[in-house]
């Protein structure tokens, strides 16, 4: 999570949060805590040790948000974090002769992440392939040359980040929205950032009701708490979700004519079936999961397998393609598509996979790990104690979407799926509604508004956004109580 600088209200927010953890850690309950074995691991809540793990976690967390203004990758601090925190475990439990316990509880923590990674890296070699195939730069060439008016590109744009991000990740698919709003606004200031607002909670309200839509999703499926097909009933809570305050901001647009040149861009040979392999890929993961038994990275590596013989046929038959290709275009005296034609290499898989985004997946890791090394320790069994046990279930989990606006909701989400509280199905769906919506309250609660702050840079800013919190805030309250009343039997 990136920041353009840190304001006092971003600052408080952050120092609240601390001082509640911190207010949990000195608790009668953990300082009666003394440190020793409590069946097969060690209780160091209440430790010098434990308290330095979490301020270590906390100072690395601190330069994760502070990202943009030290220009330093988000993965670097928590990486080091992670070596610190399971260096002191390992270091502890070997002076009282438990290191294959420690050794154990790491391994568990590692395997989580491969399975994540390895799930992501071929869901980003996809995307890039697709990029790398000009698709996505066709679609938005369609989308400026129709025409349309302000308002219909407004509406159009959000509802294609919803429809687009639960099939790839809401990162891209922001992006690309953002790009045709960019090109379509011109110099309309006020209209690009009603439009990228609409882009960033259309994108995160798509991704929650899809276990491929957003990391959270992803990892509540993986970890089997939701199954595939229950999924789906949270598409109505997320769909109000994104048309509340879409609704809304329209009526703020001035519905005028959009001024753009028209863009041709001629997609690659094998885009489209890029996209069926793709889909095909998603139906083995699923089918792999659900009627074999195994994880779904089974399915999702076996669909890089796919997609390589597919960039190997490309390789193989690109000088004959690109021989056709050519006549065909003299023939038809296309000058545009013969000036394209002139940059176009063969598809090579391996350079797909190495666009991919290394640094968030290496953040993923430290925070995995980070999680993981404070639960192990003790700590995330007390944080679960205060949110699921003294408080109402239904406000704790509406609690953790509003904490995923202010803090990455992945290290949230891993918490919580760590802590593995005993809840019914109602409430995981809830769970992973409100962490994967509540990071649009914010502009900095998700990758997709992060991106956007970037991509129109001095347009949409951490404070235009922060006007309509509170219209976005109805789209919130909106869908968890639709989900309340619609997937009442699921409670």
């Amino acid at each position: 999570m990136k920041l353009e600088r840190l304001s006092g209200a971003q600052v408080a927010s952050f120092l609240a949060v601390f001082v509640l953890m911190c207010c949990s850690l000195f608790s009668p309950m953990v300082m009666a805590s003394n440190g020793e074995s409590n069946g097969h691991f060690l209780d160091l809540t209440a430790t010098t040790a434990g308290y330095f793990a979490v301020c270590i976690f906390v100072i690395a967390y601190l330069l994760v948000m502070g990202e943009e203004m030290l220009h330093l990758r988000k993965s670097k601090p928590v990486l080091i974090a992670a070596g610190i925190i399971w260096g002191v475990i390992g270091f502890i439990y070997v002076q009282n002769g438990m290191s294959e316990v420690s050794q154990t509880a790491f391994k568990h923590n590692l395997l989580e992440y491969a399975e994540l990674l390895l799930f992501l890296l071929v869901a980003m070699t996809y995307i890039n392939a697709m990029e790398e195939r000009n698709l996505f730069d066709a679609l938005r060439s369609w989308m400026v040359g129709r025409g349309f008016s302000l308002r219909t590109v407004f509406w159009l744009t959000g509802f294609m980040a919803f429809f687009i991000s639960p099939i790839a990740d809401n990162l891209t698919t922001a992006l690309l929205m953002c790009a045709v709003v960019m090109k379509v606004g011109g110099e309309d200031k006020k209209f690009i950032t009603l439009a990228c607002i609409n882009i960033v909670v259309a994108a995160n309200a798509g991704g929650a009701f899809s276990p491929f839509g957003d990391i959270t999703t992803l990892m509540v499926w993986q970890k089997g708490a939701v199954h595939f097909s229950q999924f789906i009933s949270l598409f109505i809570p997320s769909l109000v979700n994104f048309i509340v305050p879409a609704a809304i901001m329209s009526f703020f647009i001035i519905n005028r004519p959009q001024i753009s040149e028209q863009e041709n861009v001629e997609m690659k040979r094998g885009a489209k079936r890029i996209v069926l392999l793709f889909l095909l890929t998603i139906v083995t993961a699923v089918c792999a999961h659900s009627f074999l038994g195994m994880p779904p990275v089974l399915g999702m590596m076996t669909g890089l397998g796919f997609l390589q013989f597919f960039g190997y046929f490309l390789r193989k038959t690109f000088p004959q393609a690109l021989v056709r290709a050519r006549e065909k275009a003299a023939r038809e005296q296309n000058e545009h598509r013969l000036e394209q034609l002139g940059n176009v290499v063969p598809f090579d898989v391996f350079s797909r996979i190495a666009r991919a985004e290394w640094d968030t997946l290496l953040f993923f890791y430290g925070v995995v790990l980070c999680v993981g090394g404070l639960g192990f320790m003790g700590y995330l069994s007390l944080v679960s104690e205060a949110l699921y046990t003294h408080w109402d279930v239904t406000y704790a989990n509406i609690a953790i979407g509003l904490l995923s606006s202010v803090v990455d909701n992945i290290p949230v989400m891993f918490a919580v799926l760590t802590m593995n509280p005993d809840m019914v199905l109602g409430q995981w769906l809830l769970v992973t509604l409100t962490a994967g919506v509540g990071g649009s309250l914010l502009s900095i609660g998700s990758a997709a508004g992060v991106a956007l702050m970037g991509q129109a840079r001095g347009i949409y800013t951490f404070a235009a956004h922060l006007k309509w919190t509170p219209v976005i805030a109805l789209g919130y309250g909106a869908s968890i109580l639709v989900h309340l009343w619609l997937n009442s039997a699921t409670f």
